[in-house]
C-alpha cells in the first residue's frame, strides 16, 4: 500500500488514510497522507472506508485485503454498498477467488445477479474504465439477497 500511495501522491492525489490508533501507535501510518483520520478498530476503519468510497478497488494481498473486500460484497449483496468493486487480477491472482464465487452461485448460496456486484480487470490501467461500465446496483437488490429468494426461489 505504500508504493501504491506514494505513486499517487507523486501524480498530485490526494490520500485519505483511515487508520485504527494502535497501528498509529505502532508508527505505521504514511507519512505523507493528506489526511489522516484515526479510529478505534478495525471494523471502524472498514466502515469508514466503504461508506466514504465512490468504488472498491482491491489488488492482489493479503487476508485484510481479503476481508475488506469480502465485506463490501456483502454489503453491496445486502444493497447497504451500491459502488462499484473492481478486483484487479494481476497475474491471475484472484482467480481462485473468481472461482470460489462462481461456485457460489452455481450452488445456489447467491443468486446469478450478484454477479453484477464485481468486476474482474486484469491490469490496473483498466480500473477507471471499469468503475465506469459498472452495472447500477440498488439497495432494491436485497430483494434477492437472500438464498432461493431469486426467480427459482
Amino acid at each position: 500500500m505504500g508504493a501504491l500511495a506514494d505513486a499517487a501522491l507523486a501524480a498530485g492525489g490526494k490520500l485519505i488514510g483511515i487508520l485504527p490508533k494502535f497501528m498509529n501507535d505502532l508508527e505505521w501510518g504514511h507519512k505523507s497522507l493528506t489526511e489522516l483520520r484515526l479510529v478505534d478498530d478495525m471494523h471502524h476503519r472498514k466502515r469508514m472506508m466503504i461508506e466514504e468510497s465512490d468504488a472498491v478497488v482491491a489488488l492482489p494481498g493479503g487476508s485484510g485485503t481479503f476481508e475488506e473486500l469480502l465485506e463490501a460484497i456483502t454489503w453491496k449483496r445486502l444493497g447497504l454498498f451500491v459502488n462499484p468493486i473492481v478486483i484487479v487480477n494481476v497475474r491471475g491472482f484472484y482467480d481462485p477467488l473468481r472461482e470460489l464465487l462462481d461456485r457460489a452461485i452455481a450452488e445456489r448460496f447467491m443468486d446469478a445477479r450478484h454477479r453484477d456486484m464485481w468486476t474482474f480487470v486484469d491490469r490496473p490501467e483498466d480500473v477507471l474504465a471499469a468503475i465506469r461500465a459498472a452495472p447500477q446496483w440498488s439497495a432494491e437488490a436485497r430483494a434477492f439477497a437472500r438464498p432461493g429468494a431469486g426467480p427459482r426461489g
